[in-house]
């Protein structure tokens, strides 16, 4: 029976969806009910689930390590998530997608073209992303700099971002499937967001 668990840190509430030490679903959200929809969102259809009050220490281990995420650290993530009952694609896109470390950001195309698929699919993967912030959803960006879409709101995602600038100035590849994972500093994303607001002020 997968367990669902959420706790209010400093008025977010972080959740995760597990059995034994197996994660099926994280989330974050700024309401109890949210998150619980979160979670209930991104585990398997028609599996039976109970909600705990108090958890388990792996369940609060996770709940550490999202808030840990939420707040722009560089931590790793060596949960276990359980992914075999998404599709094919999906979890080609998740593999890419965690990829990316703190402190840049991928385009929607860049991630498309180390997964395979379009911009558009890979977007459509991101904004259902069962596993957020663990797998960084919020490190997508459009291929103009510009945030694209956020299923926590669009400010969230840039509040997120904010917090994982490191000062960093060269792009990076990474080599997946023999294809090339371009990266760029947050600061390409937050120096386009500036422009953009001197622009229209």
């Amino acid at each position: 029976m997968i367990s669902l668990y959420t706790k209010d840190i400093d008025g977010v509430w972080f959740g995760v969806a597990y059995d034994g030490e197996k994660v099926f679903a994280t989330t974050f959200a700024f309401s109890e009910k949210r998150a619980l929809q979160g979670l209930l969102g991104g585990i398997p259809f028609n599996v039976p689930f109970q909600q705990l009050e108090t958890a388990s220490a792996f369940a609060e281990r996770v709940i550490a390590l999202l808030k840990d995420v939420y707040d722009g650290k560089d931590v790793s993530s060596n949960f276990s998530l359980a992914t075999e009952h998404l599709s094919y694609y999906t979890r080609k896109v998740i593999r890419v997608a965690l990829l990316i470390p703190v402190g840049y950001a991928a385009s929607y195309g860049s991630v498309a073209k180390a997964a395979g698929g379009s911009p558009r699919a890979v977007g459509r993967v991101m904004a259902s992303n069962p596993f957020a912030p663990i797998v960084p959803c919020h490190r997508v960006v459009s291929s103009d700099f510009t945030l694209g879409g956020y299923g926590g709101g669009l400010n969230v995602k840039l509040e997120i971002l904010r917090r994982e600038s490191r000062g960093y100035v060269p792009k990076r590849e990474i080599s997946v499937n023999k294809e090339k994972l371009l990266l760029f500093p947050v600061e390409f994303v937050l120096n386009k967001l500036r422009k953009d607001k001197k622009k229209n002020s």
